[in-house]
Formats: C-alpha cells, structure tokens, sequence
C-alpha cells in the first residue's frame, strides 16, 4: 500500500464509553490488557492520537517494557516508535508527549496553521501542514515517506470516527471492559459518521475480565486473517519427511469460508489445496467470487496426481489466490504463482508471513 497499515485500538465500557466526564481519565484496561497493547506499540512504527487526547490524558505514548525497548534497539529501531499527534490548533510544548523520552514527534496540522504551531512549539516537535482542511490521507501518505510501514491509532472518539468514516483503518482492536459508565454524555467510541457496515471478526479472546475483539475492516487485514488461518490449519498436518504440510482455506465474497483443507488430510498424498476444493460443489457459483488462501504456493507438478493444484484452481474458476511463501526447489521448481498469474488469476504473496510456513515445515527446509 501507499499508506501504512493502520491499527485502530480502543478499550470501551459495555455501553460503549470510552472515558467519563469526571476529572481523571478512566482506565477501562486491566493489567494483562495494558502489557498487550505495549507489545502491539513495540511492533508498530509509529503511534498516534488527537489533540483531545493529549490534552486531556498527558500520555507518554512510550513503550512501557525494558525487554521490549531493548529488542527494538537490537533491530536497529529507537527504543519506542514514532510519536504522532493531529493537531487542529494550539498545543502545550509542556505535555508530556513534548518532554517525556527521545522518540521522534511529529505533529500535523492544517497548513494555515502549520507555522503558528510551530513557533509556539519550537524544536520540541517537527509540524507538518497537512491540507485545509486537514487530510489524514495526506498525514498517512507523509508517514509512508518517512518510512512508516504499521501504525497504531489511539484516539478519541472523533479521529476514531475520522480515521473510520475515511476507510483508513485496516484493523480494529476493541477491547470491552466490564463495566458501564451510565452516562450518555461521556465520550463514545465514536461520533455520527459514514460507518463502515459489517465487519470481519479475526479474534475474540478473553483477557482476564475483560474481552477483545479484533475485526479485519480492509483487504489486506482480511487476508492476513484467512492466511494465519491456512497457516494455522498446515500445524495439524500428519507428518511426512517427502511432502510439505500446508493448509488452505476457500472464502466466499460474502467472507464466509467456504471450505478448508490440509496437507494428507483424506490420503496420504492429498494436497491442501485439492482437499479444500474437494469441499466445495463442483460447478459452485460461490467459487467465481472466491479467494483461495494456502500456506504455501500452490504446486504446478505433481508426481500424485495427474492435475497439479494450479491447474485444479483455474479449473474450479477461482480467481484469486493468496500465499505467504514460495515453493522451495527441494522437489520440484514449482510456477504455480507464474501459471496462475498467466492463466489470468490475481495472485498475491504475503511474505511477512512466509517464516511462518517455514518454521512448519523446518523438519525439510534445514
């Protein structure tokens, strides 16, 4: 993408409040809840928040763990990601988002504005004008450049809306608190706004007593989801020392999964993908809309079987494929991606993900 990969968190009340109107911020988030969203900061690039935000909580917007400050700085990264603040008008150089550690701190805001905001600033921060009105695609497309690849949004209830309503956000972490605040003046998730309709559900795990519910809103979120999925499914594969294992999950336009399968799953020489297509009627008019997810790419020869997996892909008339890791030459020299891609099938690698896949089948690849 030409924007980084945007993480929207939030922690709310059962009726949907995230802070009350008393003088101090409510903490909604448990202690096992609060360690989580550390390690989710530790793995983005940049954080960043509204004005309200850090006019009303003072954050720090730093990673709390040593550990994990020092694992970055190992990677060669500051020992917290990039501070990010939109900014409409005047903030206070005394916030802690100003004088607390070292991470870099950016601030954008209306271009009319930018050099007010800078002067009252000073060196405390780099301001950036963004547009009149202020675009966040443009604060996104700025953040791209300086290298930015995964942000984490955590903002009030307006640039939630904002960053939501604009379609920026690829995935939403929500973690609900049990609790109400009983007061409907108290700021909400979010504001009136164009919504997005219905979400994907990635995860819902309890965290102590509270819950998270993690929801894939874009593309590329959707495809992470059904690829961990696949890659989820290839850990329960009957071992074998000639054959990799691999699993593969068929998902309809709608995001309903059609069908799933793994490596060996009917017969000992049953491929993933041809056990997932195994599952779905053939002549399924579901199958022209539909993604094919597999750990690993699909295969174009195969000694099993007459029909090699791409073939049996084109075949079945799916027209997307999705897969984190490239065949290795152990056995073959596989061009599945290069017959789909030929054969007119949208074909789209994930390679982040391909260590995954690796470690699977770590028992062939040594």
């Amino acid at each position: 993408m030409d924007r980084p990969y945007v993480l929207l968190s939030a922690a709310m009340s059962v009726d949907g409040r995230i802070d009350h109107r008393g003088p101090s911020r409510l903490v909604l988030s448990n202690e096992a809840d609060l360690d989580r969203v550390d390690a989710e900061r530790a793995g983005c690039d940049a954080i960043l928040v509204g004005a309200g935000t850090l006019r009303r909580d003072d954050p720090r917007l730093l990673v709390r763990s040593e550990a994990r400050r020092a694992d970055r700085i190992r990677r060669g990264l500051p020992g917290s990601p990039i501070r990010v603040a939109i900014a409409g008008g005047d903030l206070d150089p005394a916030l802690r988002f100003f004088t607390v550690g070292d991470a870099e701190r950016l601030v954008y805001a209306p271009s009319g504005a930018a050099a007010r905001l800078r002067g009252r600033l000073g060196g405390a921060a780099t301001v950036v004008g963004a547009g009149d009105p202020l675009a966040l695609e443009t604060v996104l497309a700025d953040l791209h450049q300086r290298g930015v690849r995964r942000v984490m949004v955590e903002g009030g209830a307006t640039v939630n809306t904002e960053f939501l309503s604009g379609g920026l956000v690829d995935e939403l972490q929500l973690v609900v608190a049990p609790l109400f605040v009983g007061d409907t003046g108290a700021p909400p998730l979010v504001r009136d706004g164009a919504l997005p309709d219905r979400l994907t559900l990635a995860e819902a795990r309890a965290i102590g007593d509270a819950v998270l519910l993690r929801y894939a809103l874009s593309r590329e979120a959707r495809d992470r989801h059904w690829l961990l999925t696949a890659i989820d499914l290839s850990r329960r594969c009957p071992p074998s020392s000639t054959a990799y294992s691999v699993g593969a999950v068929i998902v309809g336009a709608d995001g309903d999964m059609l069908a799933s399968g793994r490596s060996r799953e009917t017969d000992p020489v049953a491929h993933a993908e041809e056990a997932a297509l195994a599952g779905v009627a053939e002549g399924d008019a579901r199958l022209q809309g539909a993604t094919l997810y597999s750990s690993l790419e699909p295969c174009s020869r195969r000694r099993s079987r007459p029909l090699s997996c791409a073939r049996l892909i084109r075949d079945a008339g799916i027209r997307r494929v999705v897969f984190a890791l490239r065949e290795p030459t152990l056995f073959v020299d596989c061009r599945g991606a290069e017959e789909l891609g030929e054969a007119g099938v949208e074909v789209v690698e994930v390679p982040d993900l391909a260590d995954q896949v690796r470690e699977v089948n770590v028992h062939l690849l040594r």
